[in-house]
């Protein structure tokens, strides 16, 4: 297949254009490098099948020539950037979901949207499955994101039942791995460089809220399959193993001998208390669930930074 990449150049982005590259599909891979970085694909430059291209998807998307997939990655997805960039992830969720259906639709294209967890927003439902309609505060400093990937969601099924555009959606749950920005204010890469550098491990609120922690490769290996599949309705993706923030601050000191202290900060505003997906549906249209236990995905996580940093 050939197949965009919008978003290409971040943390999932990346691994998702290698991981095409080596199932022998051509890659067009398109970023503004706002939040993504041209070090994360590096090492695909020179790879036959491998395009690169300097763009912001708000405006109108060209591709020349034929395109089998369209994949919207493209969005500011950690809290301090989508707080510093409201606007920017507004016109992504919006108005580049647009553009790039727009595409996939003149094209002929099949299309999947980078949908989120934070769709549920903080959920009355749990674990949360595809049918809760979610508990977001479309005002709050989150709902930009919030708001953005579910206007998202509504726009690509308006596509698919209105012009009959071949869509998915996948809702994407908390997923750590190698190449992840190490200041970009999420709990797993905050913590490992933490550790790593001996400073006082930071929790916000009493680290009693829950999340469902996910490796990179299982993710990818997921939206694979959700994009070989004919399911248009929304599937979620990731962990269903549950844990403290406490706890995963905990393991990550033991993973790297760190004698670092824990502190805790106050809670931001309309903070999820718990997550935790229910992916029955994936398990049973797309027999698809995670692998990579949460120790051995810290550990690959853990040496990447050490070799980074």
């Amino acid at each position: 297949m050939r197949v965009l990449i919008t978003g290409g150049a971040g943390f999932i982005g990346s691994h998702l254009c290698e991981f095409l590259l080596n199932e022998d599909h051509q890659v067009i891979c398109m970023d503004n490098l706002v939040t993504g970085n041209a070090d994360n694909i590096a090492h695909l430059f020179g790879i036959e099948g491998f395009e690169f291209i300097r763009y912001d998807v708000t405006n109108y998307v060209y591709v020349a020539g034929q395109l089998d997939f369209v994949l919207h990655f493209a969005s500011p997805a950690s809290p301090i950037d989508y707080q510093q960039l409201p606007i920017q992830t507004l016109k992504v969720g919006a108005m580049g979901t647009h553009k790039t259906l727009g595409l996939a639709k003149e094209k002929k294209a099949a299309f999947l949207l980078a949908s989120t967890s934070e769709c549920y927003g903080d959920p009355q439902v749990h674990p949360q499955s595809e049918d809760y309609w979610g508990n977001v505060n479309p005002v709050g400093p989150r709902g930009v994101y919030d708001e953005a990937k579910r206007y998202a969601e509504a726009i690509t099924m308006a596509y698919h039942r209105y012009h009959g555009v071949d869509t998915r959606i996948a809702r994407i749950f908390n997923t750590f791995g190698p190449r992840m920005r190490k200041n970009d204010g999420r709990a797993v890469p905050t913590f490992i460089c933490q550790a790593l550098a001996g400073q006082d491990i930071t929790i916000f609120g009493d680290g009693s809220q829950t999340r469902s922690f996910g490796y990179i490769t299982d993710l990818i290996e997921g939206i694979y399959c959700l994009m070989l599949s004919d399911i248009h309705t929304p599937v979620n993706l990731g962990n269903p193993q549950e844990m403290t923030v406490s706890e995963m601050a905990k393991t990550i000191l033991r993973l790297t001998n760190s004698n670092s202290k824990i502190v805790f900060n106050p809670l931001p505003e309309d903070d999820p208390k718990v997550r935790q997906p229910d992916i029955s549906k994936a398990k049973r249209l797309l027999g698809w669930e995670p692998k990579v236990s949460i120790a051995e995905g810290l550990n690959r996580t853990i040496h990447w930074f050490q070799q980074s940093m």
